[in-house]
């Protein structure tokens, strides 16, 4: 696929022209990085805007007051975009950025990027779109993960997972390549040992169905209802 075709589907370029596609794509370019490289570093200068085109990357900072503990903020695939918090206000990295596979990330400069949203308005207000949607989810997600208890948390990380990248059919979600146990503990904010007693009391519930790293939420809506 070429470059402007890429830029195309994804939906914060998604209203340009194919001209200014273009344009773009030859503005910037295409990085590849091997799984657990460091794609950003928290405090690094903001320099550019990152969208991810094949792999998967983590969102982490690391915990100043449980020992240098990970703490996975969320997980991205190919079309999302991160770094455009730096990216805007010139300030330093906010968080981690990490290749969790073998990945390929299109980076846009910073002055391109401020060109192109002044030429053309419609990507400042899918940005805002964007942002909006990662504050609100965000938020649930600091409200659920502080008042719930375990098995609360553990299913709060569930229907994040469910939303970001599940596939829904017959009111059955399929999350493909579950991230590992350890991951999904600095998600939730608790222990692998804890992860792995609460999937099997869901599963034992008949509430999910694991075969390897496919997690399955065998009744989505009833439990969004138990736990959303």
């Amino acid at each position: 696929m070429e470059k402007s075709e890429f830029l195309k589907s994804v939906p914060l370029f998604s209203e340009l022209d194919d001209d200014t596609l273009v344009k773009l794509s030859k503005t910037g370019s295409i990085k590849s990085y091997g799984k657990d490289s460091i794609i950003l570093s928290e405090s690094d200068a903001g320099s550019a805007l990152f969208v991810l085109v094949s792999g998967k990357v983590k969102i982490s900072r690391i915990s100043r007051e449980e020992s240098g503990k990970e703490v996975i903020l969320s997980i991205l695939n190919p079309s999302d975009f991160f770094g455009e918090m730096a990216l805007l206000d010139g300030l330093s990295r906010s968080a981690t950025v990490t290749a969790m596979d073998e990945s390929e990330v299109f980076i846009i400069q910073r002055y391109d990027f401020l060109d192109l949203i002044k030429d053309h308005p419609e990507v400042s207000i899918s940005l805002l779109q964007e942002l909006t949607q990662r504050l609100r989810a965000a938020g649930m997600k600091i409200k659920a993960l502080s008042l719930k208890d375990a098995e609360g948390k553990v299913a709060t990380v569930l229907l994040q997972l469910a939303d970001d990248v599940g596939r829904i059919k017959k009111g059955v979600v399929e999350i493909e390549k579950l991230p590992f146990q350890h991951e999904l503990a600095n998600m939730a904010g608790t222990s692998r040992e804890t992860i792995s007693r609460t999937l099997h009391s869901f599963a034992k519930k008949n509430l999910v169905e694991m075969e390897g790293s496919l997690l399955r939420i065998m009744d989505y809506e009833k439990f969004k209802e138990l736990y959303g």
